[in-house]
């Protein structure tokens, strides 16, 4: 602080200039803290997308296992029958031949 009457007009004009310089490193602070603050959320941004594509990917594949899986389900359902069948044509003509 200035102690001299005389200097008083320059030590208020030193003040005023400290107070201003102190309010744009402030300004430049909080401005670059909004530069960060967006270049994070473009980040975040950028990995939700890359998220959001490989969920897609993976529920394409899903589904496509799963009809490659009802496909596999029907085949074994006509094989079972197919073999019931059989199964139950040799009960029916070894009976035959036991009774016959």
């Amino acid at each position: 602080m200035c102690t001299y009457s005389s200097k008083r007009h320059n030590c208020r004009h030193h003040q005023l200039g400290l107070l201003i310089n102190r309010r744009r490193a402030q300004l430049k602070a909080a401005k670059l803290r909004k530069r960060v603050v967006v270049v994070q959320a473009a980040d975040i941004e950028m990995k939700n997308l890359k998220l959001y594509m490989e969920n897609q990917t993976i529920i394409e594949e899903n589904e496509k296992l799963r009809k490659k899986a009802m496909l596999l389900h029907q085949e074994n359902q006509t094989l079972l029958s197919q073999l019931q069948k059989k199964l139950s044509e040799k009960n029916s003509s070894s009976k035959s031949v036991l009774n016959g």
